[in-house]
């Protein structure tokens, strides 16, 4: 039996996440019977783990993690916890050669005596460093230093380094190839079964409805509001456009000093064009408003294979996307790409809105086409196996 301690989300049952996502579907979508899964989990992720020190799900053993409120520093003495945990439950039932699966890089300056100690075991350690977390504009700067100081710890003294975007894995060859790093390159996944809902349905009658929107008849944003996501770039080059169709943002908005400074730049809330709706966490109705957009804006740069656009591309005829590497190494030229340069993205819409029925079904089925070679979760699950097996 392959035990494979995974260590780094915030657990299953998982209710958000890119990172409880994967987990949740790694262990629910599992073949092999050769491998058995172990999951951290936070106390408060959910009320399994509020009332369970250990419990089964999915198959896997999900094993509950207490977390002091320190603030900024509690993921990285989460992450601490769990792996200690991992090691010590690794001897308790002598695991032959344990595989210890470490999410997202913030405990580097810690990794190496931890690594002694899964080597001793005969246990080999993997990592998923996740996008650029140190280029986010959301941590201060003191925090971004130590991601970049952590990532590099923890490339260092990785067996294997599981990048889900292929301009990742480039970028840790080159920026780390001193340590010889050993990559492989597993993407991220999405759901291809279309929304169980119809135009018909009283929660999607009732939420057109009461945000004003027509199915369409709109551009759509979903994602985190933060800087680096780009918000000001695409409402700014919207209100320049000649698009008589909305502009839909499905987003965490609390109104902040980031919001406040982006009302103050853009003055968005002149434009009736403009429509934050809030979050949207029914994900059948979520997908029915993706399927019914006439486009989707994504402006995410930071990240590496970005969850939300993989739905996009699934879902959504028509994508516009800001021109980085991670963003046309998943969609190719099935995409209109954009730069922040002033009037660039104002153009793409312009020229989005012009597409022919023709050019919306050519390039909605070639975006298909991709999510279906590559990012099913059936066809990562897989990967996965192979992987640890």
């Amino acid at each position: 039996m392959q035990h494979v301690y995974i260590i780094g989300s915030k657990g299953i049952p998982a209710r958000y996440g890119g990172y409880e996502t994967f987990v949740e579907k790694l262990t629910a979508g599992q073949q092999s019977s050769d491998i058995k899964y172990h999951v951290a989990s936070r106390r408060d992720n959910t009320e399994l783990s509020k009332n369970n020190d250990t419990f089964e799900y999915n198959g896997a053993e999900i094993f509950s993690i207490d977390v002091p409120n320190i603030g900024s520093a509690q993921a990285i003495a989460y992450d601490i916890k769990a792996l200690k945990w991992a090691i010590q439950n690794s001897k308790d039932i002598k695991a032959e050669t344990p595989i210890f699966y470490i999410l997202a890089a913030r405990m580097g300056p810690f990794i190496g005596k931890y690594v002694k100690q899964i080597h001793a075991l005969n246990g080999t350690y993997y990592i998923n460093p996740d996008g650029h977390e140190w280029k986010r504009a959301k941590w201060p700067l003191p925090v971004r230093k130590y991601w970049k100081i952590s990532e590099r710890g923890m490339i260092k003294h990785a067996d294997m380094v599981v990048c889900d975007n292929r301009k990742i894995e480039e970028y840790i060859q080159n920026d780390y190839g001193s340590y010889k790093p050993n990559t492989t390159f597993i993407a991220y996944g999405t759901d291809t079964t279309p929304s169980s809902l119809n135009r018909n349905d009283s929660t999607v009658e009732n939420w057109f409805r009461e945000k004003n929107i027509q199915e369409n008849n709109y551009y759509l944003i979903v994602g985190r509001f933060v800087p680096e996501n780009n918000y000001e770039t695409m409402i700014r080059e919207f209100m320049n456009s000649d698009s008589k169709k909305d502009l839909v943002i499905i987003t965490n908005v609390e109104k902040n000093k980031f919001y406040q400074k982006l009302l103050q730049s853009t003055e968005f809330d002149k434009d009736k064009r403009i429509k934050f709706v809030g979050t949207v966490y029914d994900q059948p109705l979520l997908r029915y408003i993706r399927e019914n957009a006439f486009a989707y804006i994504h402006g995410h740069e930071v990240g590496g294979t970005n969850p939300s656009l993989l739905e996009s591309l699934s879902s959504t005829q028509l994508n516009l996307l800001v021109d980085v590497g991670f963003n046309r190494d998943v969609a190719h030229d099935a995409a209109i790409y954009w730069t922040k340069e002033n009037g660039h993205l104002a153009k793409g819409i312009n020229k989005a809105d012009q597409y022919s029925v023709k050019q919306l079904s050519e390039n909605e089925q070639k975006a298909k086409k991709i999510i279906f070679n590559e990012y099913t979760w059936n066809n990562i699950v897989n990967k996965y196996e192979v992987l640890f097996g």
